[in-house]
């Protein structure tokens, strides 16, 4: 979706984001929309980490009855 854009339309969006929002309030938006990408990212490795040990705990629970 994003390597659609371009240099020219990225240019387009940031002007457009500098004269809505103005240059005052950029840098609050880019900090706010980091943070919140850094919380999102935290939280789809939680929850990969989970739906693997899941997935472990079922493997060594069939190896188990396996083996009975």
């Amino acid at each position: 979706m994003l390597s659609n854009i371009g240099v020219p339309g990225l240019i387009l969006i940031l002007t457009l984001a500098l004269i809505i929002f103005g240059p005052k309030k950029l840098p609050e938006i880019g900090r706010a929309f980091g943070q919140t990408l850094k919380e999102f990212k935290k939280s789809t490795k939680e929850l990969t980490a989970d739906f693997t040990d899941e997935i472990k705990e079922v493997k060594e629970t069939v190896k188990i009855e396996k083996e009975k």
